[in-house]
């Protein structure tokens, strides 16, 4: 399937109050498009709630319910007991699938018991992580999904911590489904919300949201920087299903060896948000830290990738 044979029907309309170059405003016309009309929306308190337009119009042609915070995993649950209940009572021929949308600080931070609690009872939704790496919609403070050396307006000479892993904090918890995504790679995205809408229980995706204000880039380069976010390895593409972990897309194809990772410091030199790393003069430790990590994680993968395939070899020859 390629791009031009998505579904023509439009869910996310025009006139919305995004971003020039919003990385939620395009994921969430691509997770319509996967999902269909047939879709309650949840939004946290986010960007997206912003976006959606002024009252009394709105850019979102599906039935939305904005919520606190918080609350992402407790108010998904409710709706999918309440659809469950309906069902039973022949309300709904076809179920509506739940589709919580926050980002990262109402994931990694401020909604991440709630979602916790959800996925530990298996609720039936389907939750996605639109993850910009701070709260941009409040200034662009740190959040737990902040990189390490990242400016925001709290960690002006670049954050000390390294980030929170939340899509495997949800593989932990057994959860039928996890993924990771990337605007440079819509058909990737696209085919994993189909699977997850396929899936009973919970899904949990994650899609890296570059956000041209925040970060600092200009607003035409979202996709490009998306694009380097995976060619360098900063950004695993992968899927876990019922723990079997495979990795799709730009990140497979690093693994493979079929293309080389790109040096960091490109993704690194697009955003005013590292800028501090460069300039006066280029600071070498962190610079040289953060390709040192990316590049321990990359060559990890291509040796157990190298390791599973040896086993795959010693399992199918003939034994004596």
């Amino acid at each position: 399937m390629r791009l031009k044979d998505l579904p023509e029907e439009e869910l996310f309309l025009q006139g919305s109050a995004a971003c020039q170059g919003c990385p939620g405003s395009m994921a969430l016309r691509v997770a319509f498009k996967a999902l269909g009309r047939n879709t309650l929306l949840v939004v946290i308190a986010s960007c997206i709630s912003v976006l959606q337009s002024p009252f009394p119009v709105s850019a979102l042609d599906l039935p939305v319910l904005n919520m606190a915070f918080a609350s992402g995993g407790a108010v998904a649950s409710g709706i999918s007991a309440a659809v469950r209940r309906l069902k039973k009572r022949g309300v709904f021929t076809e179920e509506p699938t739940v589709l919580v949308w926050a980002g990262d600080g109402g994931t990694y931070d401020i909604g991440i018991q709630a979602l916790s609690g959800a996925a530990e009872r298996n609720t039936n939704f389907i939750y996605v992580c639109y993850n910009n790496e701070a709260y941009s919609n409040t200034g662009t403070q740190r959040s737990g999904a902040t990189p390490y050396a990242a400016w925001t307006t709290n960690t002006v000479s670049g954050k000390q911590e390294w980030r929170k892993d939340v899509a495997q904090i949800m593989v932990a918890h057994n959860v039928p489904y996890v993924a990771t995504a990337s605007l440079a790679y819509p058909m990737d995205f696209y085919q994993k919300m189909q699977k997850a809408k396929s899936i009973p229980g919970t899904k949990y995706i994650e899609i890296l949201a570059p956000c041209p204000p925040a970060w600092k880039f200009p607003s035409e380069a979202t996709v490009q920087v998306s694009r380097l976010a995976v060619q360098s390895g900063l950004w695993l593409l992968y899927e876990c299903e019922n723990g079997h972990t495979h990795y799709t897309s730009g990140t497979a194809r690093l693994i493979e060896g079929r293309s080389s990772a790109k040096p960091v410091e490109e993704y690194l030199r697009m955003q005013g948000r590292f800028r501090h790393l460069f300039s006066p003069e280029k600071d070498e430790k962190r610079v040289g830290e953060i390709q040192e990590r990316i590049s321990g994680i990359v060559e990890s993968l291509k040796f157990t990738a190298k390791m599973r395939e040896h086993i795959m070899d010693l399992e199918i020859m003939p034994r004596p």
